[in-house]
C-alpha cells in the first residue's frame, strides 16, 4: 500500500518543499521551521474563531479545524502547518468518555486501572475518523506546496491519562501498572497504539506530508522501562503507517536520555526538547539522524538581541546534524507575541541553509 496519485507527497506539490527535503536528510531551498501548538493558543483569531466551542468540538468540526491549521501558516510564514487535533481524539471517536476540562487537560469518566477495564474498552472504526480525513482535505486543498504534518498521541502518554483518569506530575499510576500487572499494561498500550495509528493513518492518507508521534510524558521514565515496556507499543502505533512513506518524527519532552531508543523504534527524524543542545543530540544519535528543534520557549519574552543570538547557536547546533528544522524545544506558550514568532520565522529564513 502507498500514498495515491494525487496525495500531495506524490503529485510534486511537498515532496520538494524545505520541510520534506531536510527531514530525509537533503539540503532545503530555505532552513524550514513549524512550531509545535502553533495552530492557535497564542492567536488572536485563533481565539476568536474558538470562542463558545469546547476544545474537542472543535477538533471534529471539519472547517474549523482547517481553519485553525491555516491561520498560523498564513500569518508566520512557516513552511508546515501542523494538523490542529488532540491527542485524546482518538479515544473520544472510539466511545470512550473523555474531555478537555479548561485549566486541567484530558479528563476521563472513569479511569482505565484493570485487565477488565481495558477489555471494556470500545474498538475504534474507520467510519469514526472520517471528520478528521475532511478536516485534512480541506486543509491541504489551501495549503498548496506547504506541506502538512499529521500527529498522534505515543501509546505511553495516551495509556499514562487513561490509567491516571487526569493529568499527573509523576505518572505514577502507569509506571507502576506496568511493573505490578505486565500483561494489563501490554494490553493498555497496545489498544492505545492502534487508535494512535490509525488515528495517524486517516490524517496521512488523507493528504499530510509527514507524520509525529508526540510521547509528551516519556521523560518520566528511565531507559530500561521505556524500551522494554514502552517502545514495543510506540513502534506498532508507527506500524500502522510506515507502508506510506511519508517521513516520520518522534519527539518527546525530558527525553535526553532516550533519544536513541526513540528513534530505534522506527522514525526518520528525532525531536528535541530545549534540555539539551543539538550538537550534544546528533552526537548522542551517532550523526546519521536528520533533528527537529529546539528553541527554548522561555526565551521568547527575552529582548529581542538575546533571542536572536539563542536562534542563532540553535542553527549553528544544528548544522552537523544530516538534516535540520528549526523548532521549539516545547509548544508555544499561549501568551506568547505572535509578532516574535513571526521576526524569529524571518530570522531563520534569512540564514542560509
Amino acid at each position: 500500500m502507498t500514498l495515491s496519485a494525487s496525495h500531495p507527497l506524490m503529485d510534486g506539490r511537498t515532496a520538494d518543499s524545505p520541510l520534506i527535503t531536510a527531514y530525509r536528510g537533503g539540503i532545503p531551498s530555505r532552513r524550514p521551521v513549524w512550531f509545535m501548538r502553533q495552530a492557535g493558543r497564542s492567536l488572536p483569531e485563533y481565539r476568536k474563531l474558538r470562542e463558545g466551542t469546547a476544545m474537542l468540538d472543535s477538533c471534529l468540526d471539519p472547517a474549523m479545524a482547517s481553519e485553525i491549521t491555516l491561520q498560523p501558516v498564513r500569518r508566520h510564514d512557516v513552511d508546515a502547518g501542523i494538523f490542529f487535533s488532540d491527542i485524546v481524539i482518538p479515544l473520544k471517536l472510539a466511545g470512550v468518555d473523555v474531555d478537555i476540562v479548561p485549566g486541567v487537560g484530558p479528563v476521563l469518566g472513569s479511569p482505565v486501572r484493570t485487565a477488565a477495564d481495558v477489555a471494556a474498552l470500545p474498538t475504534l472504526t474507520e467510519e469514526a475518523l472520517e471528520p478528521i480525513r475532511e478536516a485534512v482535505r480541506l486543509t491541504v486543498a489551501e495549503l498548496g506546496t506547504t506541506p502538512l504534518i499529521g500527529f498522534a498521541g505515543a501509546p505511553f502518554t495516551l495509556a499514562a491519562y487513561m490509567v491516571e483518569g487526569k493529568p499527573s506530575r509523576d505518572h505514577l499510576g502507569p509506571r507502576t501498572m506496568m511493573h505490578a500487572d505486565p500483561d494489563t499494561w501490554q494490553a493498555l498500550t497496545s489498544w492505545a497504539a492502534d487508535a494512535s495509528g490509525m488515528f495517524l493513518r486517516a490524517q496521512l492518507e488523507a493528504g499530510a506530508s509527514a507524520g509525529q508521534l508526540f510521547d509528551s510524558w516519556a521523560g518520566s521514565l528511565g531507559l530500561a522501562d521505556y524500551t522494554r515496556h514502552v517502545a514495543p507499543a510506540s513502534a506498532r502505533a508507527l506500524d500502522h503507517v510506515r507502508d506510506l512513506g511519508a517521513p516520520l518524527v518522534h519527539f518527546g519532552t525530558g527525553t535526553s536520555e532516550l533519544l536513541g531508543a526513540m528513534r530505534d523504534v522506527g522514525v526518520d527524524v528525532v525531536g528535541v526538547d530545549y534540555r539539551l543542545p543539538l550538537d550534544e543530540a546528533n552526537r548522542r544519535l551517532g550523526g546519521t539522524t536528520p533533528l527537529q528543534g529546539n528553541i527554548d520557549p522561555a526565551l521568547l519574552e527575552a529582548p529581542w538581541p538575546v533571542l536572536e543570538a539563542h536562534v542563532r547557536e540553535v542553527l549553528a547546533a544544528g548544522a552537523g546534524a544530516p538534516g535540520h528544522v528549526v523548532n521549539l524545544g516545547h509548544g508555544v506558550p499561549p501568551d506568547t507575541d505572535p509578532d516574535v514568532l513571526t521576526r524569529i520565522v524571518e530570522l531563520i529564513h534569512s540564514v542560509e541553509p
